[in-house]
C-alpha cells in the first residue's frame, strides 16, 4: 500500500521568474498564494521579462522579510540586498504585457528598477499587480470565471514528489525540484498519478486539476548557476516519455476555491479521477 497523499511543500515566488521560497503555511487567495507572483520585471518595451530569455534572473534569489522580501544577487555579495514591499504604493501606472495580456501595473521606485538594472545589466523596470486588475485564467478552461497572477496561466502549479523521483532515476544528473517551480508538493501515491485527478481537496480545500502543465527551456537552467544544460535536460528526458501532441508534461496546472489556508502536512483527498 502506497503513503497517504499529504501536502510536502509550500512554495511562494514572489517576482514571477526570480527565486522562491518555502513556507509552512500560505493564505489562499483569488490569484494564487498569498504574494506569488504579485511582482515582474519587464523591458524596456514593458514586456515581462522571464528566465527562457535571461537565464541570470536564476541569479537573483528572494528571501522573506518583514513584510516583504529581500533580492540578492547569488555571486555579487558586494551588491547589498534590494527589500521590496509585499505590495506597491499606487502612485505611478503603466501598460505591462504578458503573452497576449496587457494589463495595467504599478510602478515600483525608481531605487528598485536601478538595482535591478545593475544586478542584471540591462535597464528594466519592477511593477506590481493590484487586486483591481483582472486577469483571467484561459476562457476554454475557466467555466468558474478564475483569476490569475503574473503565473503564466494558472494560480497553482502541483508537482508530486514520486513523478520527480522517477524522473531522476532516467537523468543521468539529478535535478533539484525547483527545476519546476511549484507551488504546491505532494509526497505519497504513484508517478504522475495526479495526470488523472480532476478533483481533490488540500486540507479541506477544493481544488481542480484542469490541465498537464507543458514544461519549457526554463526547467534546463540551474537555478544555482544560471547555466543551461548542455545536453537540454531535464526537458529532453521528459519528451521520450511525457510527450502529449506538442506538450512536454510535468506536473499540473490548477485552480483553487479563491480563499482559505494550507499548511504542510495537510491531508491531500483526491474526490474524482479520469
Amino acid at each position: 500500500m502506497s503513503a497517504p497523499l499529504t501536502l510536502s511543500g509550500l512554495f511562494i515566488y514572489p517576482v514571477k521568474s526570480l527565486g522562491g521560497y518555502a513556507v509552512p503555511e500560505a493564505e489562499v487567495t483569488a490569484r494564487g498564494l498569498r504574494y506569488d507572483r504579485r511582482w515582474l520585471l519587464v523591458d524596456e518595451r514593458n514586456r515581462f521579462m522571464t528566465q527562457r530569455q535571461q537565464p541570470e534572473l536564476a541569479l537573483l534569489t528572494v528571501a522573506p522579510a518583514y513584510n516583504g522580501f529581500l533580492i540578492s544577487h547569488r555571486q555579487r555579495p558586494n551588491l547589498l540586498p534590494l527589500y521590496i514591499p509585499f505590495e506597491a504604493t499606487p502612485d505611478r501606472t503603466l501598460f505591462v504585457t504578458v503573452w497576449d495580456d496587457i494589463l495595467w501595473a504599478w510602478r515600483g521606485t525608481a531605487e528598485a528598477d536601478e538595482w535591478l538594472a545593475e544586478a542584471l545589466g540591462r535597464p528594466c523596470r519592477l511593477v506590481y499587480m493590484s487586486d483591481m486588475v483582472r486577469r483571467d485564467v484561459e476562457p476554454e478552461f475557466n467555466p468558474e470565471g478564475q483569476l490569475v497572477s503574473f503565473a503564466d496561466g494558472y494560480p497553482f502549479l502541483l508537482v508530486g514528489e514520486a513523478a520527480l523521483a522517477d524522473l531522476n532515476t532516467r537523468l543521468a544528473q539529478p535535478v533539484p525540484m525547483n527545476r519546476f517551480r511549484p507551488n504546491l508538493v505532494f509526497s505519497g501515491g504513484e508517478a504522475y498519478e495526479d495526470d488523472r485527478w480532476e478533483q481533490f481537496e488540500i486540507g479541506g480545500l477544493p481544488f481542480r486539476a484542469v490541465r498537464g502543465c507543458g514544461r519549457c527551456v526554463l526547467t534546463t537552467i540551474d537555478q544555482t548557476t544560471a547555466q543551461k544544460s548542455p545536453v537540454g535536460d531535464p526537458l529532453r528526458t521528459l519528451a521520450t516519455y511525457r510527450k502529449v501532441e506538442n506538450s512536454t508534461l510535468f506536473g499540473q496546472n490548477v485552480t483553487g476555491p479563491g480563499h482559505g489556508r494550507l499548511r504542510v502536512g495537510d491531508a491531500v483527498t483526491v474526490l474524482h479521477a479520469k
